[in-house]
């Protein structure tokens, strides 16, 4: 793979010249953890429309504000990190990534899950942690491959029942939110087995009534059951 990575001190933008490289592959424009390698660039420039071939793009840990809406035409785009920024939103064209299998969104500020992202209908992983996400559409349905979603730190109230239609889910972490119940068909994440592994789902953080966090903690079969259970009485 043609590969790019970006480093240097006080970096608030992208060098220019690197716009010419069209076979580019995978870029990296994130900060290296080393004091002396800081940087922050508070926008990705339209000029990206031009690096077509990316497949994997990095630019976490900046100061990003905003994402241009020509990020729709890196149509072979299949990874990008973009956690540890500030962003409130995300453009619709987004959705043309029908390539993208990877997303991290971690520690921005989005209040709501973008309804582009719901159009990904490659993606196998999605981190939105640490936002500020307050609902989640019902649009969520359509990540049918979607095998981790991770939730935790949010201000989720509710979760819609098209949660449940997402059977590939093998993670999926919902600590530390506001959530007082689960979907009634949530014992059908059947992939989701936390006797088998631990880290397979969390809810830890959370006010849960429906069910009690006693009957969570046995898994999708627990939780089935108890569902069930009240539909007899």
């Amino acid at each position: 793979k043609k590969k790019l990575k970006i480093s240097g001190r006080e970096l608030l933008s992208v060098p220019t010249q690197v716009f010419g490289l069209d076979q580019l592959q995978v870029l990296e424009m994130s900060p290296e953890r080393e004091s002396c390698l800081r940087y922050r660039m508070e926008q990705l420039p339209q000029e990206i429309s031009r690096l077509r071939n990316l497949t994997c793009l990095y630019v976490d840990s900046n100061n990003l504000k905003k994402i241009p809406a020509e990020i729709g035409t890196l149509r072979h785009l299949e990874r990008l990190t973009l956690s540890n920024n500030s962003l409130s939103s995300l453009p619709a064209e987004m959705g043309a990534l029908q390539r993208l299998r990877s997303l991290h969104l971690a520690n921005n500020s989005l209040t709501e899950l973008p309804a582009p992202l719901c159009q990904l209908r490659s993606l196998t992983f999605l981190d939105v942690s640490d936002n500020k996400i307050v609902t989640i559409p019902s649009s969520i349905r359509h990540l049918g491959k979607l095998e981790t979603l991770l939730l935790l730190f949010n201000s989720l109230k509710s979760l819609p029942e098209d949660v449940c239609l997402l059977r590939n889910l093998h993670t999926l972490w919902l600590g530390n939110n506001h959530l007082q119940s689960l979907p009634a068909a949530f014992g059908e994440l059947v992939n989701l087995d936390w006797g088998y592994n631990y880290c397979s789902c969390n809810f830890e953080g959370n006010p849960l009534e429906s069910p009690p966090p006693e009957v969570c903690s046995r898994g999708p079969e627990g939780i089935r059951d108890y569902f069930s259970s009240l539909h007899r009485i």
